[in-house]
């Protein structure tokens, strides 16, 4: 037997899809080792643990967790009912920990800084596939140590590669000067961080669910303490997708969250500036004024006392530079998933089903999962990526048969992320109409019904088409 064979599988990142892969590869018999560099699993989880999922129980937990938890006589959840991050720690991810089979495979505050092949740089071909995983894991004592595993799954997530300030990509000048008074993701401003913003006047820079949270948990805030302003800047000008589908999303909550939104801005308790690209950030008279362009050229926010960037995350890919990795050019994401998730395009929320072909990477043994999978774009269910680690656990295992067997559906948002343009060249206010029916072949409500008109679709618009190397994907019909 080669060495390769005898070693783990190492699963990067204790939180909800890296435990999933970890059970899968248990129940196949598979040896695995996980690795979390917080002091707990679920770090990432644990601290938007204030946050209430729109999702309900029923996906957010993986099948395979689920039979492992039931061994030791856990009961889940009401199926319906609607987690917190908290919750689902307390309630799911914690007790899956703990059962024998996981906690002896977790190692916390084991972070894992580099990975490559033994004796084997990026450039070096000879033998490669052969050749174990190295990983170069520092730990709660401050050594660092050199582990090897037969494969890898990367699920270590985005939470801690916040995206900047900047509207093109880059940290806006004179934002790391200002660091102190800037948030990233989303404070818990009603509960441990109810002294930084109450009372005060808060920008909010984002335009996706994690600014929604933000600015409604604000909103909640200034009802108590009045003296609370609330100002909200996206780079775009078309909101819909914050805004969402209404009563046609297929999870409620996920609607309910953009009607309420715009339900504030309407009423004017939230102060709107859409199409600002921020530029700069500056100190004036112990308060910070932000810059941005606009289609009017340059212009002036605040004074404010506080900043909340919810603009996304990114992958930290410093991790993974010894490795042969086929990544989007400008998702970076797993290569092969970005055409069906960037949202430059026409999607009414939906994801086609992918699985270890889609994750896997030049470098054999090797696969992006989670979050991280997604690379740059927005939207990610946790469902998905149960199902990514159940077929890349069973590819692991050699089942292809199963691995390639994938079954993915992810309730509608009922709106297109990119709707066509108007005449006016504007986004249109027009969109899909809804999901399709469930019996049609069609991607969004107006797309079956000109199709049950005139036998072809779509009823939403032309939409462009990106060219890859060796792939044409149109953008979508809605």
């Amino acid at each position: 037997m080669d060495l390769i064979d005898t070693l783990p599988v190492a699963v990067i990142g204790a939180g909800p899809v890296g435990l999933a892969a970890a059970a899968h590869l248990i129940r196949r018999g598979i040896p695995v080792k996980v690795y979390e560099a917080g002091a707990t699993v679920a770090a990432h989880v644990r601290d938007w643990g204030h946050v209430r999922l729109f999702s309900p129980w029923k996906y957010n937990t993986d099948e395979a967790a689920r039979a492992l938890l039931e061994t030791h006589g856990w009961r889940a959840p009401p199926g319906d009912a609607m987690p917190t991050g908290s919750e689902l720690f307390e309630a799911y991810l914690n007790p899956l920990a703990e059962t024998p089979e996981m906690a002896a495979v977790i190692e916390t505050r084991a972070r894992v800084e580099a990975i490559t092949r033994l004796g084997a740089d990026k450039v070096s071909s000879a033998g490669r596939q052969a050749k174990p995983f190295v990983l170069a894991v520092s730990t709660g004592d401050g050594t660092t140590r050199r582990d090897l595993a037969r494969a890898i799954v990367d699920a270590s997530g985005t939470w801690t590669s916040p995206n900047p300030l900047g509207a093109g990509g880059i940290p806006a000048e004179g934002e790391a000067e200002h660091a102190d008074h800037i948030a990233y993701g989303i404070p818990d401003v009603n509960g441990r961080d109810r002294g930084t913003y109450a009372g005060k006047a808060v920008l909010v820079v984002g335009a996706g669910h994690s600014a929604a949270n933000v600015l409604l948990d604000l909103a909640r805030l200034a009802e108590r303490e009045p003296r609370t302003t609330i100002l909200w800047a996206t780079r775009g000008a078309n909101l819909m997708r914050v805004y969402g589908g209404g009563r046609a999303d297929q999870l409620p909550a996920r609607g309910e969250l953009g009607a309420n939104l715009r339900t504030l801005v309407e009423s004017g308790r939230i102060a709107l500036v859409s199409g600002f690209g921020t530029t700069a950030v500056r100190s004036r008279d112990g308060r910070l004024v932000v810059s941005g362009d606009t289609r009017d050229g340059i212009r002036e926010l605040g004074p404010v006392d506080r900043i909340v960037a919810a603009t996304g995350q990114r992958p930290d890919l410093a991790l993974t530079r010894e490795l042969r990795l086929d990544l989007d050019p400008w998702l970076e994401s797993a290569k092969a998933l970005g055409p069906l998730i960037d949202p430059n395009l026409h999607s009414c929320g939906s994801v086609p089903p992918h699985g270890h072909r889609e994750l896997a990477h030049p470098e054999p043994g090797f696969y992006t999962v989670g979050i991280k999978s997604y690379g740059r774009a927005p939207t990610f269910l946790m469902l998905t990526g149960y199902e990514q680690v159940r077929s890349v656990a069973a590819a692991i295992a050699g089942d292809l048969a199963s691995a390639d067997d994938i079954h993915l559906v992810l309730p509608e948002t009922g709106v297109c992320s990119a709707p066509p343009a108007a005449s006016d060249g504007q986004p249109s206010s027009a969109c899909c109409g809804g999901p399709a029916p469930v019996d049609a072949d069609a991607c969004c409500a107006a797309d079956a019904d000109a199709k049950a008109r005139t036998g072809e679709g779509c009823g939403c618009g032309t939409a462009t088409v990106r060219v890859r190397e060796k792939v044409t994907e149109p953008a979508g019909c809605c």
